[in-house]
């Protein structure tokens, strides 16, 4: 991705970036998709030695 950032600085130190909306929007999307990854990795550790269900099953419990 491609950024088009715009700096805007205060007494000639560096205070805030502006960025077009879409750039915005896609960093905030990436962000989240990592948010979800670590949360599911942080599930996947904290369930290591229990025992694994079937989809067959998940579904079954989940009256789907």
């Amino acid at each position: 991705m491609e950024l088009h950032p715009q700096l805007i600085e205060k007494e000639g130190i560096k205070e805030f970036v502006v960025l077009p909306f879409n750039e915005y929007q896609a960093l905030t999307e990436l962000m989240h998709d990592y948010e979800d990854l670590r949360d599911l990795r942080t599930a996947k550790e904290e369930s290591k030695g229990e025992k694994a269900v079937s989809l067959k099953e998940a579904i079954t419990e989940l009256g789907l």
